[in-house]
């Protein structure tokens, strides 16, 4: 068996992006461990806070219901500040992860790599998948940190901006405005496309236990979200596959698994 080490900016993005990765390498056998780089101090902050309680307490504990959820062996974190949205003042914090040197973030992650001897590696895309200055920094966090730790294989999470955009044109969500090639917050569209995408993988018999580990993550999904807002058989479509670029593979999409 394999260890699979899936890197992620906030609480809550190991459960959107990677979950159902995550649930069928635990099923087959394989240890999987999640890293995530900040805290998510900015994030949307609950109004059942209690007395001493911080939004980054609240969602650390999430994130362990959502670990337990998935059978995630080990959560790691970075212990980075969140930079918020791209513009914000937060960006320029100097515990931000965006502002983390970045040899010195990816050391940081590089040891959990080799302390765990990990045979894969997840980060993001170019631009994070939408462009958030965290999620663009675990893309070159997660590419520096395999280099240091002799990683073998690298696969990058994002989303197939082509077949959201042909979902909300044939399935519209009420109360959704959502436009896949639209400018994101870094101004560029949304996810890949699938010429850009190397591997799709379906995660269609473990989509329960993903969308019940977005769920653990309550403090920022409501029930009315665009994640929660979708029937079962409507986040099955949406959520049911997860893709990836894998570093170095041949152009064109395949179907696959990433312990192939």
């Amino acid at each position: 068996m394999a260890t699979l080490v899936c890197f992620h900016a906030h609480p809550d993005d190991e459960a959107i992006a990677t979950g159902g990765s995550m649930a069928r390498a635990v099923e087959e056998g394989h240890r999987v461990v999640l890293v995530v780089a900040t805290n998510g101090d900015h994030g949307e902050v609950p109004d059942d806070l209690a007395p001493g309680e911080t939004l980054a307490d609240r969602r650390r504990a999430e994130t362990a219901k959502s670990a337990e959820v998935l059978g995630i062996h080990r959560v790691a974190w970075l212990d980075y500040a969140d930079s918020g949205m791209t513009g914000w003042e937060q960006n320029d914090h100097e515990h931000s992860f965006h502002q983390a040197p970045l040899d010195e973030a990816a050391e940081r992650l590089a040891a959990i790599l080799r302390d765990e001897q990990a045979d894969i590696l997840t980060t993001y895309d170019w631009h994070g998948g939408y462009g958030h200055p965290d999620h663009i920094k675990v893309h070159h966090v997660g590419h520096r940190a395999a280099e240091l730790a002799g990683t073998p294989k690298v696969f990058e999470s994002t989303m197939n901006r082509d077949a959201f955009a042909r979902m909300m044109a044939e399935a519209p969500i009420e109360g959704v405005d959502f436009d896949p090639d639209g400018p994101s917050d870094d101004g560029n569209p949304f996810g890949s496309t699938e010429a850009e995408i190397t591997l799709e993988v379906d995660v269609t018999p473990w989509v329960v236990r993903k969308r019940a580990s977005i769920a653990c993550h309550a403090s920022q999904v409501s029930d009315s979200s665009f994640f929660m807002a979708m029937d079962e058989t409507m986040f099955a479509m949406a959520f049911g596959t997860e893709w990836f670029i894998e570093k170095g593979a041949p152009a064109g999409m395949r179907s696959g698994w990433l312990f192939e």
